[in-house]
């Protein structure tokens, strides 16, 4: 064969290791122009030069080999750029994740001083709310359209809200990814029900309370703080966690500016003397080590 290059001159001129042009052949991704059937030499012609420099940036940028093969095999050169691009778009996805999870982690590395707890006693009141069984891989997003869905209720009904949105977490959620999730909008007025939504009272509960601000992303660290509190006191009881939004993303999109108070159910044995004692005992919540989870930031 003329002007046939051997395999470590192929390598040389494509920057692909020979263990990595063996690999190709094998997998069928760069198949050598001619294989000595005697010596099992492979030789490359030039021409494949240009598909060698092609499938080394593909995969540098991590693109797996079946769709490498996609892009070489596709004669048509939008397709090609389509493919090319839906990776690209990956990489992106997967670079803000990235992103994300560093600040999250350098957030975590120089937190500011936990914040206090406080104890509360919540009266029942009606709401407008959505509630289903929800996969936690599903929370945030089922979240994000169950509080859209709501609000838009609330003003297509011309409803009145008494107070902040929130939301009720089985401890399911948690412990077997999977539970009953409640979101609601405190309203006076007669509510139609309609769709997902429905008319609901949000029970009563005493709650040990602490304020997160930030992304609901990193609110674990409340809820750590909270679960170290409840255990250290040995008040912790069963039912759902809770959360209100006194600020979010329909305020603002800045999320380092969201606030969120989270609610962990606790046994009071009296309210009044209770509520007295945690005003002059200024404890608070610096362990992280609870077993808990963020009902949407997970």
């Amino acid at each position: 064969m003329r002007h046939a290059l051997m395999v470590g001159d192929f390598s040389k001129a494509t920057h692909l290791s020979v263990k990595t042009l063996r690999h190709y052949h094998q997998v069928g991704l760069l198949r050598p122009a001619e294989v000595d059937p005697g010596t099992g030499y492979r030789y490359y012609t030039p021409d494949q030069i240009p598909t060698a420099q092609v499938i080394r940036r593909l995969r540098d940028l991590d693109m797996p080999i079946t769709d490498v093969k996609a892009v070489l095999a596709t004669p048509d050169a939008r397709t090609r750029g389509a493919l090319i691009a839906a990776h690209l778009d990956r990489l992106e996805s997967e670079l803000a994740r990235t992103r994300s999870a560093v600040d999250s982690l350098r957030d975590l590395l120089r937190r500011p001083a936990a914040a206090p707890v406080e104890h509360r006693t919540i009266p029942a009141c009606p709401a407008i709310g959505i509630t289903a069984e929800v996969d936690r891989a599903d929370l945030p997003a089922w979240w994000q359209g169950a509080r859209g869905e709501l609000h838009a209720a609330v003003q297509a009904q011309d409803l009145d809200p008494t107070g902040p949105g929130g939301g009720l977490y089985a401890g399911g959620i948690f412990q077997d990814d999977r539970g009953p999730a409640t979101v609601f909008v405190p309203v006076a007025g007669h509510v139609r029900p309609i769709g997902r939504v429905e008319a609901l009272v949000v029970p009563a509960a005493e709650l040990a309370v602490t304020t997160h601000h930030g992304p609901l992303a990193d609110a674990d660290l409340a809820y750590g703080e909270l679960g170290a509190y409840t255990a250290r006191h040995e008040i912790g009881v069963a039912g759902p966690l809770r959360e209100y939004y006194l600020r979010d993303a329909r305020d603002t999109p800045d999320a380092s500016r969201w606030v969120t108070e989270i609610g962990w159910p606790v046994f009071r044995a009296d309210a009044d003397d209770a509520a007295d004692n945690d005003n002059s005992d200024a404890d608070t919540a610096t362990d992280t080590d609870a077993d808990v989870g963020h009902g949407t930031g997970a």
